[in-house]
């Protein structure tokens, strides 16, 4: 780490070893990829962009919300999900989604799932989600007043549930 602070207290926490992994399919919006690369980066969770961008990895938004953490986030990258699916084989796979009936809360998280989101303005593609109907999973919101959560609010949602389990 480049920069200590004087502020910052070690809590007692045991990682979970294989970590969570966090996979962003098409991520359009450069703020929040780095903001899931920090997240990333702080738990030891490996990030995996996946098909398109909707930004530059040089961009400098990017840069700036991932702050000088990049040398730790383990990021992978990948043409497409069919190509990620083989490299992360055989790890579970849950699929968030404002389309999904179960809630995260009810899923036992294992060490190594990989937690797949999908871009800011699509969310996941239909296909996708037709071919993994069981895990599909979504975050209870007041649908009255918002469609859906920032990608790197959920994200992080779900991650630090994931990372709380593991410790019971």
């Amino acid at each position: 780490m480049k920069y200590s602070h004087t502020r910052q207290h070690l809590l007692p926490y045991v990682w979970p070893d294989p970590p969570y992994q966090i996979a962003l399919l098409e991520p359009e919006i450069p703020p929040n990829t780095g903001n899931i690369a920090r997240l990333c980066a702080a738990t030891g969770s490996p990030l995996h962009l996946i098909g398109r961008l909707g930004f530059r990895l040089n961009d400098a938004a990017l840069k700036r919300a991932g702050l000088d953490y990049w040398d730790a986030v383990i990021l992978q990258r990948h043409v497409g999900m069919e190509s990620f699916l083989q490299a992360i084989a055989p790890a579970r796979c849950f699929f968030f989604s404002t389309r999904g009936k179960k809630s995260y809360l009810d899923v036992a998280y294992q060490p190594g799932d990989v937690l797949v989101f999908g871009c800011e303005s699509r969310g996941l593609p239909d296909a996708l989600l037709d071919a993994h109907p069981q895990a599909i999973l979504g975050i209870p919101i007041r649908i009255d007043h918002v469609r859906s959560l920032n990608l790197a609010t959920a994200v992080g949602i779900v991650l630090f549930e994931a990372l709380r389990q593991a410790q019971q």
